[in-house]
């Protein structure tokens, strides 16, 4: 499937303002960056670099006032994500290096503080991708896609004591159940084809049988039509935008057609 995605930011600033944006999908497993284009507006010098986790990164200082930022891609990605219902749980001692830094928990998914509900959950389920399917599938039908329950500080325990929250909190809750089981998880940010309404959206991935699968709480099925534009641990690595001073988003466009 070929799609023409994109993002355009609109800044306020009071101020010079030291700014990283992480708005640039890269190739690699699952999708291919056909063409892009990324605008600055005024244009100020920037410096890519690539972060731990593998996005692309740009520093650079936002002038006062208004300012702009437009990404327009074209992506080669699958029309249908990857299901392998029997595969294996993969032992700790055979993960690669750079996965092992996904079991631990992080700012917004206190995995250590879940394994009793985790199991409750998928304790039953033969270890590996069934654990995962079934934590992805409980988050679904409990809890409630709801605006307005969470915001930037919500974990994914309180996410589930409010029973609600938004694609974000559903991918914490996912990734921390799982972590709690000693499956790695991580999580995605990108664009989801015929997402309605349409944004940035969120979901997690976890490593069994050897290798990264998607699951998205927010979906009844499994969906294709996916660009990962950053990876992290939670929503503390994977944000858009971080800024070093007063900063509003003023207004803020995505959009994914087929093309």
């Amino acid at each position: 499937m070929r799609l023409k995605a994109g993002c355009n930011l609109n800044l306020q600033t009071d101020d010079e303002t030291p700014l990283i944006a992480m708005l640039r999908p890269r190739s690699g497993e699952g999708q291919w960056v056909v063409s892009e284009s990324y605008e600055l507006d005024p244009f100020t010098p920037v410096l890519e670099y690539v972060d731990t986790f593998g996005n692309l990164c740009q520093r650079l200082v936002a002038p006062k006032g208004a300012f702009r930022l437009r990404v327009d891609v074209v992506v080669e990605t699958a029309d249908q994500i990857r299901v392998t219902p029997a595969a294996p749980y993969t032992p700790v001692p055979e993960l690669p290096n750079d996965v092992l830094q996904f079991l631990l928990q992080s700012r917004y998914c206190p995995s250590d503080r879940m394994e009793e509900q985790a199991k409750q959950i998928a304790g039953k389920q033969r270890p590996g991708y069934a654990q995962v399917e079934a934590i992805r599938r409980w988050i679904h039908d409990q809890l409630e896609y709801k605006y307005g329950v969470s915001d930037g500080s919500t974990d994914a325990l309180q996410t589930l004591d409010d029973g609600a929250g938004v694609c974000r909190d559903f991918s914490h809750v996912g990734i921390s159940l799982c972590r709690a089981l000693l499956i790695p998880a991580r999580m995605v940010v990108g664009w989801l084809h015929e997402l309605d309404p349409m944004d940035m959206h969120a979901w997690f991935e976890a490593f069994v049988g050897g290798r990264w699968y998607t699951f998205d709480a927010t979906q009844a099925e499994p969906r294709g039509g996916r660009i990962a534009v950053a990876y992290g641990r939670d929503a503390a690595d994977v944000a858009l935008t971080t800024e070093y001073g007063p900063t509003k988003v003023a207004d803020m466009k995505v959009w994914v057609h087929k093309g």
